[in-house]
């Protein structure tokens, strides 16, 4: 299994030194930004200014807000799927599927707790862009290899990835529903389709 999650687990680009310094620059900028004003404060322009590098240069490192904001969300997710590739059980190889996919979702959520606002940003900047994400494919991948004995385990991976999309959680937090409330629900799902 582990072969193939690093096949999918991304791994930051070799770059120049010069364009190193220029997306943490960008990145420290934007995460200040973030934290200052929310996703609202996170504009191109306001972020180039922030930096200190030219509007172009934000552009062609990131392309768009979503760019910037899947940029800002990598560490935490690669960090994550470290935890799952080479980490100890549960999270990581050892445990049973169901284990596994339960230690991943609380992992999950306790991210998207902590980034709702960024992760729906990232989700929702264009049709299908949640699907497109690097870490979609990698979370994907390592639920439907949860999933290998049951039907259509690929099918099953996108139906649970469903279950903790941004939109849909800060929308039941919106109708009073609470991470509790949000977290055993889940875990149902995960009962239910993953194999024990």
């Amino acid at each position: 299994m582990n072969d193939e999650l690093l096949q999918v687990l991304r791994r930051p680009p070799q770059e120049r030194a010069d364009a190193a310094r220029n997306r943490t620059r960008v990145l420290e900028a934007a995460s200040r930004l973030f934290t200052d004003g929310g996703v609202a404060a996170l504009t191109v322009d306001a972020v180039a200014r922030e930096a200190g590098v030219g509007k172009g240069t934000v552009f062609r490192r990131f392309g768009d807000k979503s760019g910037l904001v899947s940029a800002l969300l990598d560490q935490r997710e690669r960090e994550l799927q470290e935890a799952i590739v080479f980490g100890g059980p549960p999270l990581g190889p050892g445990a049973p599927a169901r284990e596994r996919a339960l230690a991943f979702f609380d992992a999950y959520l306790t991210y998207l707790a902590d980034h709702l606002d960024l992760v729906r940003l990232s989700e929702t900047a264009a049709p299908g862009a949640r699907f497109r994400v690097g870490a979609y494919v990698f979370w994907h991948r390592h639920l439907a290899i949860l999933c290998a004995g049951r039907p259509d385990p690929d099918h099953l991976a996108h139906a649970l990835l469903g279950a903790v999309a941004a939109d849909l959680n800060a929308e039941l937090l919106a109708q009073g529903i609470d991470w509790g409330r949000i977290r055993a629900g889940v875990a149902t799902v995960v009962d239910a389709l993953v194999t024990p």
